[in-house]
């Protein structure tokens, strides 16, 4: 008997364990059990100005084992959309119970990965849904209030209980990883930016590194005037009373009036701000990005890409679609890619996840390839457009007009052979064989102007009859290259309160005869610097030179790459209601762009194949 109660009591003093099967962690521990909790962790800032520490809220959900002995790796998202508009497609929203303990968090994440052995930590931004202070539409505070989360959980801040007691993270090995899209993406690309130890791996998904690059593009304000406050008061559902007078500064700080960068944007800055830098950045990073995307462009990515460290370990997906969290696109695949990513870097199960190609690139409706880095190599073409409209790799000589009036991607790159007041549009012949473009653009044109200012825009167009990802299109079914097909899929374990079902999705394509590439847009008064406006004097000719948005794209065979020289985009001149031609639209200069074909040229990183 004795026998039977000491191996009792041995079984009972073993600590839990994680299962790995086939190199992956298995479900079984139990989510409905699963601890859920709450605290308030101490910052290093007040974003208030209230003279005291803004304190952020951390909800908690953790297998009941980690109360035993089992310490676990957190995945951490921090978000500014828990009030408002809501997170991901469905637009969900925190439930909580009498205690104040979320029941219900927003996403699959929970729900998939809590039952292999990890804890969700879901943060309220500062300034949003239970966290104190202000938000600052990408300032440091949104940046440093989750920063101060990784630390307390690595024993480095201050954290308090729903009674104020002090409150430590015993349970986990400080090992965390952070995912969000967007807005909560960037936050982690910011916070990676901090070099902070324990922030082992990101996953942004669409997210921006440069808070300038949301706003503007080259000097221009391609999104409507007081942006950055209307943000920050979409996002914060307190008085207005509170943060009304830090967002008059930001509104004046933002400088709506020039469109150039100064301190306030240089704050705003992860790739190479003042206190966010990607050469600092520590944890591995697994990236997502739409090329397609309106919202967050290309550049977001790709700028802060080449600048990590050569030692930082890195994945990514590069699509066609818009703004997009590719887990309503491909669905199966990406979370089988998540979950041996997370397994991987937080739980370090020597899976095949780092011996995979690093890069999935889409290039049209269900055509995916592989790459080992971005963007593939290619050479440089230098294509000049001609007098008779063409495009050729030798000289031109003569000119063109056309004036600065806004006017939408689809109205300038329509019917390139009919003469346009607002444009000059040149094709190549007909392509030979498919042709890769895999990286940025770049456009030099030598240009007069009859006016002190005007904006300079640039259109990189496929002109070819095919099934295109329809990225245009929106409604309440369809968006960002997507569309609902009916049915769900259950991804995790599921309660009462919060199943783990989402709606299923697919391409939406549409036959198209043209397909806008890229795009690139300046204020010409910024050719020389983005801090400085310096008017051009009229009739004086100037080479200008600038970057067009990234991109990974096959020109088929038998299609024409067309290049269109335009003025001001109206398709970015958005109001807060995401229509186009805003109160606040620009309207373009008026002023008549003289361009000089001999002087004039684009710069395409191309390969054939693929």
């Amino acid at each position: 008997m004795k026998y039977t109660v000491i191996a009792a009591l041995a079984s009972a003093l073993v600590a839990p364990t994680i299962e790995v099967s086939d190199n992956l962690t298995q479900p079984t521990f139990s989510y409905e059990d699963a601890i859920r909790e709450h605290v308030r962790v101490e910052s290093t800032v007040d974003s208030d100005g209230d003279g005291k520490k803004d304190l952020v809220r951390v909800d908690i959900i953790r297998p009941k084992e980690s109360d035993s002995g089992l310490k676990v790796p957190v995945i951490m998202q921090e978000s500014p959309y828990y009030d408002e508009p809501g997170v991901g497609f469905e637009i969900e929203k925190k439930k909580y119970d009498a205690e104040g303990n979320v029941t219900k968090f927003p996403m699959y994440y929970d729900n998939y990965f809590v039952p292999r052995g990890y804890a969700f930590v879901s943060v309220d931004m500062i300034g949003t849904r239970l966290s104190e202070g202000c938000p600052t539409s990408y300032g440091p505070s949104d940046v440093l209030g989750g920063k101060a989360v990784v630390d307390w959980l690595n024993g480095r801040a201050t954290a308090f209980d729903a009674k104020g007691a002090p409150v430590k993270a015993t349970w986990t090995t400080g090992r965390t990883g952070m995912i969000g899209h967007s807005y909560e993406g960037s936050l982690a690309v910011g916070i990676a930016g901090t070099g902070v130890r324990g922030l082992e791996t990101i996953v942004p998904l669409a997210s921006f590194s440069r808070g300038y690059e949301m706003w503007r593009a080259n000097g221009t304000l391609t999104w409507f005037k007081g942006g950055t406050a209307w943000q920050s008061k979409r996002v914060d559902k307190d008085p207005d009373e509170k943060c009304g007078a830090i967002r008059q500064k930001m509104q004046e700080d933002s400088d709506d009036g020039t469109g150039d960068y100064n301190a306030f944007w240089h704050e705003r800055d992860y790739r190479d701000g003042p206190l966010f830098k990607a050469s600092n950045v520590r944890a591995s990073v697994f990236a997502v990005m739409g090329f397609q995307d309106r919202n967050v462009v290309g550049s977001h990515f790709s700028e802060w890409w080449a600048k990590l460290p050569r030692t930082v370990e890195r994945k990514a997906w590069v699509t066609q679609y818009g703004h997009l969290d590719p887990f309503w696109a491909r669905r199966d695949v990406w979370v089988d890619t998540l979950h041996k990513w997370f397994d991987h870097e937080l739980m370090g199960i020597d899976n095949d996840i780092m011996r995979r190609p690093r890069i999935d690139v889409q290039h049209g409706p269900g055509r995916w390839l592989t790459e080992a880095a971005w963007p593939a190599p290619s050479r440089t073409v230098t294509l000049r457009p001609q007098q008779d409209g063409s495009l050729a790799t030798t000289p031109s000589t003569g000119t063109g007009s056309y004036v600065d009036v806004a006017r939408t991607e689809t109205a300038m790159s329509e019917t390139p052979a009919t003469t346009n007041p607002n444009r000059l549009a040149f094709l190549t012949p007909p392509l030979k064989a498919a042709t890769r473009l895999s990286g940025t653009p770049s456009v030099s044109m030598r240009v007069k102007l009859d006016k002190p200012a005007a904006n300079l825009g640039v259109l990189l167009v496929d002109y070819g009859t095919d099934t295109r990802i329809n990225h245009r299109e929106a409604g309440p079914d369809r968006g960002e290259g997507l569309k609902f097909i009916g049915g769900e899929d259950c991804v995790g374990a599921s309660t009462n309160d919060d199943d783990a079902c989402y709606l299923r999705a697919a391409d939406n394509t549409a036959p198209t005869a043209f397909n806008v590439v890229s795009r690139g847009i300046i204020d010409a008064q910024n050719h020389r610097s983005l801090s400085h406006s310096t008017p051009l004097v009229p009739g004086r000719a100037y080479r200008i030179t600038w970057k067009l948005q990234p991109q990974d794209y096959e020109f088929k065979a038998g299609h024409r790459l067309g290049l269109i020289l335009t003025g001001s985009n109206d398709d970015f001149n958005l109001d807060p209601s995401g229509t186009g031609g805003g109160d606040d639209a620009e309207p373009g200069t008026g002023a008549k762009v003289t361009v000089e074909l001999g002087g004039t040229s684009i710069k395409l990183p191309l390969t054939t194949g693929k």
